[in-house]
């Protein structure tokens, strides 16, 4: 049985400063699995698809908020340079290219609660 310490340290999460923030383990575990159910990066998807870079911003700036106050620093890092990208309000390659990077860190983040959660 793996633990929830284990899981933010398999995908490079901030455990011990998310315990600094948040008042318990049990808070920390129930925020994070519903974690799983945030519309965030399918938003995120979608607008970028649909090249509405406001409501791709929108979505990027709730992802990466999101992520900072659950300590999930893997994928904090690339949802803030995405949500800066995306400031302007404009689409750019490097948006895209950033988008690219929140999947992989996205799918990573919830491989690893989803298993954590079926356990």
């Amino acid at each position: 049985m793996i633990s929830l310490q284990q899981v933010y340290e398999s995908i490079g999460a901030d455990y011990k400063g998310v315990l600094e923030r948040l008042p318990s383990e049990d808070f920390v575990r129930r925020f994070s699995l519903k974690f799983l159910d945030d519309q965030s990066f399918a938003q995120l998807e979608q607008a970028m698809q649909a090249r509405d870079a406001a409501a791709a911003f929108r979505a990027a700036h709730t992802l990466k908020g999101s992520c900072q106050t659950l300590g999930f620093e893997n994928l904090y890092r690339p949802a803030s340079e995405l949500t800066e990208a995306l400031r302007p309000c404009v689409i750019t390659a490097d948006a895209e290219k950033l988008l690219s990077e929140v999947e992989k860190e996205y799918q990573k983040t919830v491989k690893a609660l989803k298993e954590f959660q079926g356990q």
